[in-house]
């Protein structure tokens, strides 16, 4: 993989996690220089953004292996409540995964929940890829 490639998927991984970064303006870039291709752009971008959703999935979902301590943060009725509420909305809820602010939320739920990794990564993958899809027809 092209070097540049490389850190677009990087910075779209760590822009799905909780650490503050943003992957548009490289993508902006890097489109914008000419020198890549716009297919490869989108598939670097979308898998790397996947995979920090995964990653996500993957942190609650070991978390939960510590429910039954005292110092667990989160007290089983509210789990409750966040499961009904996410169960309300619906999986398809998770296509704005990639909305500021709620996405990553959204993800860390979805792995708490239970919600099986397949069915979690078909809906993240049709909102981030259709979010930098949209982005690269508007460039």
């Amino acid at each position: 993989m092209d070097s540049g490639l490389f850190s677009l998927f990087v910075a779209a991984l760590l822009a799905a996690t909780i650490l503050p970064f943003s992957s548009e303006a490289l993508l902006a870039a890097m489109l914008l220089s000419g020198e890549f291709d716009d297919w490869q752009l989108w598939g670097a971008a979308t898998m790397g953004n996947v995979l920090g959703s995964q990653v996500n999935w993957g942190l609650a979902r070991y978390c939960l292996h510590f429910q039954e301590h005292r110092w667990f943060p989160i007290r089983k009725e509210a789990l409750q409540r966040a499961g009904d509420r996410f169960r309300a909305w619906g999986e398809w809820s998770l296509v704005l995964s990639w909305v500021p602010v709620i996405g990553d939320p959204l993800t860390f739920a979805a792995g708490l929940l239970g919600m099986p990794l397949w069915r979690f990564t078909g809906w993240v993958f049709l909102g981030k890829g259709g979010r930098y899809l949209l982005v690269l027809w508007i460039l």
